[in-house]
C-alpha cells in the first residue's frame, strides 16, 4: 500500500479579506467584544495587556488589517509576523497563548459576521490563524535563543524643548542591536505600567546612550507621560528592534531624507551611520508646522557645518513668520530636484507619509528605493 498525502487546505483568501472588510465596519466594538471574550473565557491574560485597553484597541484592529491585505502575498507578509511574533515577548506572551487569542478571534469574526459566517469561512479562518501563529511563535522562539524579550534601561537626561516637544538621552544596561532607522517599542516602567509605544532613536547604533525625540500626543498616553512626568533615572522597558525604515549601508546612491516633526529622529540616526561609513552625497529636508515646533534647528545647522556631503532645509507649512521654504515638506521636497535615483526615507505622521509618498511616486521617484515609517497616537 502506498502512503497517501495529506490534504493541504487552500485559504480562499479573497472570502477572508471580504468577511474581514464587513466585520471591520463595525469599527470599535470589534476589539472590545474580542478583549471581552478573551478575558472572559481565559482570565489569565488580562495581566499581560494595559489597564486602559483604548490604545490597544486601535493596535488589534490595525495589525489584522495588516495581516488580511497582506495575506496572499506570503512574502511580504512572512517577514511582518515574524518581527511580531518577536517583538510580542516583551508582553510575556508564550505558546501557550496563541490557542486562547485564536478561540477569541474566532468568535468575534462569527458574532459580527451573522448569517453570512459558513462552516467554510469558519475553516479558511482557522487555517490562516493557525499559520499567523505558526510564523510568530516560531519567530520568537529562535529570539529567544539570541536576545532578551526586552532590555533594562533609564533616562538619564531631559531636555524639555517646547512645552510639547522633549529630546531624552536613555542608557541601557546592554547594547540594544538596533539599526539606523529601526524603531524600539518603549514602556514608562513605573508612569505607564505594560503600555507601549514605538519610538525611534536619533543616534547612530552601537552604544549604550540614545536619543529619543518625544512629542506629547493629544489622546497619547506614554508620550505625554515621558513629555510631562518623567524625570531622571525613570526606569524604561525597551523592545526588540523592529521597522520597515533602515538604512542600507550598501548602496552607493545619494540620499534624500523627508521628516515631519518629530520623524527626524531616524534621519539623524542614519546621518550619524552615514558619518560612520565616510559619508554620502544627502539631502534632509525637515517639515514643523510652525516656527515654535522647529525644535532641532541647532543641531540641524551644526550637521550641515560639520558634514560637506549633508545638506538640510528647514520647512514650515502655517507660520507666515518664517521667511524660509514654507508649505508641506513633502511638496518642497519633491520640486527639489530630481530623487528618480535616490535611496529615499520618509518619516512623520500618517498623513504626512502618505501624501509624500503620493508625491514623490507621481514625480518619478521609484518605489523600490523608498522606505517610510509613520507614527499615530500612544
Amino acid at each position: 500500500m502506498t502512503e497517501s498525502t495529506p490534504t493541504v487546505k487552500v485559504i480562499d483568501t479573497g472570502a477572508l479579506q471580504a468577511n474581514f472588510a464587513s466585520v471591520a465596519m463595525h469599527g470599535d466594538a470589534v476589539a472590545q467584544y474580542f478583549y471581552s471574550t478573551l478575558f472572559a473565557h481565559h482570565p489569565k491574560t488580562r495581566s499581560l495587556f494595559p489597564t486602559s485597553m483604548t490604545a490597544q484597541r486601535d493596535r488589534l484592529l490595525s495589525a489584522l488589517l495588516r495581516i488580511v491585505t497582506d495575506v496572499d502575498r506570503i512574502d511580504q507578509l512572512g517577514p511582518y509576523l515574524a518581527e511580531l511574533g518577536r517583538d510580542h515577548r516583551k508582553f510575556g506572551a508564550i505558546a501557550g497563548h496563541y490557542p486562547a487569542v485564536g478561540e477569541a478571534l474566532i468568535g468575534t469574526l462569527a458574532h459580527f459576521s451573522g448569517a453570512s459566517w459558513t462552516a467554510e469561512l469558519e475553516q479558511d479562518w482557522l487555517a490562516a490563524y493557525g499559520l499567523i501563529a505558526a510564523a510568530m511563535t516560531g519567530a520568537a522562539s529562535r529570539a529567544a535563543l539570541s536576545e532578551p524579550p526586552y532590555y533594562d534601561g533609564e533616562i538619564v537626561e531631559i531636555d524639555r524643548r517646547t512645552f510639547d516637544i522633549a529630546a531624552l538621552r536613555v542608557r541601557t544596561i546592554e547594547r540594544i542591536p538596533y539599526l539606523a532607522g529601526q524603531s524600539l517599542s518603549i514602556e514608562a516602567s513605573t508612569l505607564r505600567p505594560r503600555e507601549w509605544r514605538p519610538f525611534t532613536p536619533g543616534t547612530a547604533p552601537g552604544g549604550f546612550e540614545f536619543d529619543l525625540h518625544v512629542r506629547a500626543i493629544d489622546g497619547g498616553s506614554v508620550s505625554t507621560a515621558l513629555v510631562r512626568a518623567a524625570r531622571p533615572g525613570e526606569r524604561l522597558r525597551l523592545g526588540a528592534p523592529f521597522g520597515r525604515m533602515r538604512l542600507d549601508r550598501q548602496s552607493p546612491r545619494s540620499v534624500l531624507m523627508i521628516a515631519g516633526g518629530t520623524g527626524l529622529a531616524p534621519m539623524k540616526a542614519m546621518i550619524g551611520q552615514l558619518a560612520l561609513d565616510g559619508g554620502r552625497p544627502t539631502r534632509l529636508y525637515f517639515g514643523a508646522r510652525t516656527i515654535r515646533e522647529i525644535y532641532d534647528g541647532a543641531e540641524l545647522d551644526s550637521l550641515g557645518r560639520a558634514y560637506p556631503w549633508l545638506t538640510t532645509q528647514t520647512v514650515v507649512s502655517a507660520d507666515s513668520r518664517w521667511s524660509g521654504a514654507q508649505g508641506l515638506v513633502g511638496d518642497v521636497a519633491v520640486a527639489g530636484g530630481d530623487w528618480s535615483h535616490h535611496d529615499i526615507y520618509v518619516c512623520g505622521s500618517p498623513s504626512m507619509v502618505e501624501h509624500t509618498l503620493k508625491a514623490l511616486v507621481a514625480a518619478g521617484a521609484q518605489e523600490q528605493l523608498i522606505s517610510f515609517e509613520e507614527f499615530g497616537k500612544a
